[in-house]
């Protein structure tokens, strides 16, 4: 094999290795809603660990992709949610009530 076909080689895996990654799951993460703001489209969550946004335990506020999602939920309930950073903002992406 020449040198060029094995860089060329190399570069397409990786492209296709970085591709998978960005198409992975996200992380569903357990939480309690602490706090609902309907005008800002913001909910406050005690959360665990969302190891996609290298996050450990704690309560934040994060905005929501879909104002939708805040109206199944209220305060102290147990939800699962997934997150990730959309535009430099945290934002749920998914949010649904705990069995």
């Amino acid at each position: 094999m020449t040198r060029r076909f094995i860089t060329a080689l190399a570069l397409g895996l990786a492209t296709l290795s970085l591709a998978a990654f960005a198409q992975a799951p996200l992380p569903v993460v357990d939480a309690e809603v602490r706090k609902i703001d309907t005008e800002q489209q913001k909910i406050t969550l005690r959360h665990g660990e969302i190891a996609n946004l290298d996050m450990p335990p704690m309560t934040m506020v994060f905005r929501v992709q879909e104002p939708a999602l805040l109206q199944k939920v209220k305060p102290g309930d147990k939800v699962r949610f997934t997150a990730d950073k959309l535009g430099g903002t945290l934002t749920v992406l998914s949010l649904e009530p705990a069995n």
